[in-house]
């Protein structure tokens, strides 16, 4: 039994680290006009009127003025007329089965981590098992895991006229149903060398945090 496990346990330590350690990828779409970035001021407001006074649009709108004024904006007086309006949206979808494989670990006696968070078909402990869905190890497992999709959407305006200046989309999947964990992932995604070129589609990768 040592020596399976000696065999095999490098193995998942290595498949377990690498998804650990995987970015996060959102999928950025934005076109831009805006000029350069020199103190204007802005305010911002929810696209949907329904979000307007929401803690959890507040929550997210936080997060793009943080944004906003590394970029080098500046957050309008209260009651001051702004130079530019954000308009800010944001949404998840339902769940969506996908399927995937991996690979076998051999005689049909192996070792893992079960539970939801990795394996997912047993309750949680290590240990050696008899399992005859494993086959030999050079062939796939193949099961089916849930992912959720996420989006923010960030229009700037020019107050005075209301002329678009930047339209941008974040769009993402997670294994995880929690967009108040999403967002600020989300956020950094669509800001990541904002406002960048126009008409432009990009995966952009946020570094998994540690």
């Amino acid at each position: 039994m040592h020596k399976s496990f000696s065999a095999v346990f490098p193995v998942l330590l290595a498949l377990l680290l690498a998804a650990c350690a995987q970015p996060f990828e959102a999928r950025v779409q934005s076109f831009q006009a805006l000029p350069p970035a020199g103190g204007q001021t802005f305010t911002i407001e929810p696209a949907d009127p329904k979000n307007q006074g929401s803690l959890e649009f507040a929550s997210y709108a936080a997060l793009v003025s943080d944004e906003l004024r590394r970029a080098g904006f500046a957050p309008a007086a209260p009651g001051a007329q702004p130079d530019l309006i954000v308009r800010v949206d944001y949404g998840a979808g339902p769940g969506r089965e996908r399927l995937a494989t991996r690979p076998g670990f051999g005689s049909r006696a192996a070792w893992g981590w079960y539970g939801p968070g990795w394996w997912g078909r047993h309750p949680a402990w290590w240990g050696s098992f008899y399992d005859p869905f494993w086959g030999p190890w050079n062939q796939p497992e193949v099961y089916s895991f849930t992912i959720y999709p996420a989006y923010l959407e960030v229009d700037i305006l020019r107050a005075a006229d209301k002329t678009p200046l930047f339209e941008g989309r974040a769009e993402t999947t997670t294994r995880v149903n929690n967009l108040p964990a999403t967002m600020p992932r989300l956020v950094t995604a669509l800001f990541t060398d904002f406002p960048g070129e126009s008409a432009r589609s990009r995966v952009v990768r946020v570094p998994a945090r540690g």
